[in-house]
Parts: C-alpha cells; structure tokens; sequence
C-alpha cells in the first residue's frame, strides 16, 4: 500500500502587508487627516486674493507667498531676529516669575483646604479680571518701559498655573492617597511621592496655557510704547502701511506659539512617563 504525499496548496494573489509597513500606512493617513485643514487653509489664502479678489481688496489682504516673502526679507536683514529676541525675553522673564510663584502657591493652597476656601473668592475674581483691562493701570503705575511688560504677562501667567495647580491637587485619587497613609508615609513622603506624579499632567496643562498667554498678552502690550517686539513690528508695519510685513509679523507669532507648545508638550511627555500611553 503506497501513500501519496500532496504538495501544500500554494495561494498566488496579493499577501498581507507586513506590521511595519500597515504602521507607516496608519501613520501616513493620519499626517494627512492632521494637515489637510491646514494645507486647504493655506491654499484659500494664496488663490483667493490672487483670483478671487479685486485688486482694492488684495491690498489688504495679499497672496500667502507675498507674506513669506516679506517674512524672509526680515529674517535676512537681521530686523526679524531683533523683534522677536526681544519678545522672547520678555515672555520669558514674565513666565519664569509666574510658575516660580503659581506652582508653589497652588501646591500650598491645593493642600491645605482651610486656605483655598479662604482664598477661592479673591482667586475667582481675579482670574476673571483680563490681563488687557489691566494695561493701562499697569502702564500707569510703572510705566511704558520693559517692567509694565513683564509684569503684565506675569500676572496674565500666574492665573492658569495657579489655578490648575490647585485642581491638580484636589483631583488625586483618595484611595492612593489612604493607600499612602496605610503604609505609614509621612505628610513630606506623601507630598513628594503620590500627590506631585498625581498632579503633574494638570499642573503641565497650566503652564502650556501660560505659555501661551505670555505670548500673546505681550504682542498686545508691544504695541503700546514698546519700540521693538513683535507686536511693534506688526502694528508699525500697519501704521506705514507695509501690508505684507505685517502679515509677516503675524506668522511669526503663530509659529512662535506653536513651537513653544510644541516643546512644553514634550516636555510634559517627558515628566510623565510613569502614566500610560494612549492608543492611537
């Protein structure tokens, strides 16, 4: 009795994607689902006005690459670098104050119940009072010098930092918290070692949102008595009439605001590694 052995059927026709390459696909798709509002935003913004508009209106309005022409004009001549060192440093000086003063506070009051019910009012109040009100008192009470500047983008910064620090504390879990005291930790060990990693996500969250206020808080106020700054610049540039540099000044402060949430985004990745990354 013989046996015969069958070759194994053989399929001919397209195989499944390795796993590398269906990432590579997810990853693609999702780039541009991510850009594609931003990509058809920039394409109204150079073929309308150099289309679609009169040529009264595209005077105002100019075609996107007129903008970036003007924008690396800037940059070449040195104009563009001394405009924004000097935005940068008050922005910066102004945010440091802040979370050196908020996160502390929030820390402290967010421990202590007894002094953030004493406090809530006046936190309310001022938190609803905008920064930009305020520019006039504060130019009244220091001047139009670089302290009226820095003070106004710190008391716009203090007020998110302060307010998520507290509301970081307050939202850590009890259960870990009695989990802590179970295990016989000290206030200082408990403080340092479950309600800190607890609170950093929103304490992050605050300082990205001051970030952000720095920056926009201070163009505003560069452009009252301010001789340089990127809120000079723009204002300037629409006082002489320089349309395209003025635009170009806007851009800059977007890019500006994108790359320092950028960099506090990885920064507070980097802070939080401990929690658990979220699918895609």
């Amino acid at each position: 009795m013989t046996t015969t052995l069958e070759a194994p059927a053989v399929h001919i026709g397209l195989s499944t994607p390795p796993r590398k390459q269906r990432q590579w696909r997810k990853r693609l798709i999702r780039a541009v689902h991510a850009s594609a509002a931003v990509v058809l935003f920039v394409a109204l913004w150079e073929f309308v006005p150099r289309f679609v508009l009169d040529e009264s209106t595209r005077t105002f309005l100019p075609p996107l690459s007129e903008d970036l022409q003007a924008l690396w004009d800037l940059a070449l001549d040195g104009e563009l670098a001394d405009h924004l060192l000097a935005s940068v440093g008050r922005s910066a000086a102004g945010f440091a104050v802040a979370v050196a003063v908020a996160v502390p506070l929030g820390l402290l009051i967010g421990w202590y119940r007894p002094v953030a019910r004493f406090l809530q009012p006046l936190l309310e109040l001022a938190r609803n009072t905008a920064a930009l009100a305020l520019l006039p008192v504060f130019t009244l009470l220091l001047g139009i010098g670089e302290l009226s500047k820095v003070s106004l983008v710190v008391y716009a910064c203090v007020w998110p930092v302060l307010l998520n620090t507290i509301a970081g504390v307050n939202t850590v879990d009890p259960l870990l918290v009695k989990a802590a005291r179970s295990l016989g930790l000290s206030s200082p060990r408990l403080f340092r070692k479950v309600i800190l990693p607890s609170a950093v996500p929103t304490v992050f969250t605050g300082i990205r949102m001051a970030a952000s206020y720095s920056i926009l808080v201070l163009v505003a106020a560069e452009m009252v008595g301010a001789k340089a700054g990127l809120g000079y610049l723009i204002n300037t540039s629409q006082v002489n009439f320089q349309i395209q540099q003025m635009y170009a000044g806007i851009l800059a402060v977007s890019v500006l605001g994108v790359l320092v949430n950028s960099g506090f985004v990885a920064l507070e990745r980097r802070f939080s590694t401990w929690r658990p990354k979220e699918k895609p």
